[in-house]
């Protein structure tokens, strides 16, 4: 009698990718350093002939984009955390006055991914003896609310300010060495390069096709910074 092979004992491994907040915020901060920048210095090599006040005018621009685009990001995370605190205060006291209701409520939740009140009923009773628990499940799964990291305002700024100072600074690296209608003609494909570039690795980061994320990035980012770079020209 021939015993049939074991089965295979490799562990599964998930191959899930979830983008961390700072992901995001280096997308934004350097999105925005590559577009911004270029069409102003784009748009004031038509209007003057010195690379030192296109330089001038480019750092000024960066300086500011970045302390404007980092208070943002803190504002943002800022207003994220207090949201989540206000929910969380009243989902307790719901959880205390209202205990019927919110339990109703997990039934709910369970049901709309097709498991029946018969069936979650003893996860209910296991939450209600755990109110910190029972509070976590319904921020996470009634509100769709995320506990949000720590730090999380300060470090939103810093990443996105020193993302958009870095992609700030490569569509004006050529002024520094090029003069004229030359470092204009080197901003372009250097921009688009970093576009493309930039695509490619976000695609690598998301789990997405490199390829397709590269071609979107520099579709997008380079009809922005052409819409931007046909505006500084016509108001130059």
């Amino acid at each position: 009698m021939s015993l049939s092979p074991p089965l295979s004992q490799t562990p599964h491994t998930e191959r899930h990718f979830r983008a961390s907040n700072m992901v995001r915020d280096i997308v934004i901060g350097v999105a925005d350093g590559l577009t911004v920048p270029f069409a102003l210095a784009a748009g004031l090599s038509g209007a003057v002939a010195s690379s030192r006040i296109i330089i001038t005018a480019g750092i000024a621009e960066i300086a500011a984009g970045s302390v404007a685009m980092g208070l943002g990001g803190y504002l943002a995370a800022r207003g994220d955390a207090e949201h989540y605190a206000s929910e969380l205060l009243r989902e307790r006291q719901e959880v205390q006055v209202t205990p019927e209701q919110e339990a109703a409520e997990i039934v709910a939740v369970f049901e709309a991914y097709g498991v029946s009140a018969e069936q979650s009923a003893p996860v209910v009773a296991a939450l209600r003896t755990n109110r910190e628990a029972w509070v976590r499940f319904m921020m996470r799964f009634e509100l769709g609310l995320e506990l949000p990291e720590p730090g999380r305002a300060v470090q939103s700024a810093v990443t996105i300010a020193c993302a958009y100072i870095a992609g700030g600074l490569i569509p004006i690296t050529p002024y520094f060495l090029a003069v004229g209608i030359n470092a204009l003609y080197i901003s372009i494909a250097v921009t688009l390069l970093a576009l493309a570039g930039f695509g490619y690795l976000k695609g690598g980061l998301n789990g997405t096709p490199r390829l397709h994320s590269a071609v979107q990035t520099l579709l997008v980012g380079g009809t922005a910074a052409a819409a931007a770079f046909i505006l500084a020209r016509a108001f130059s």
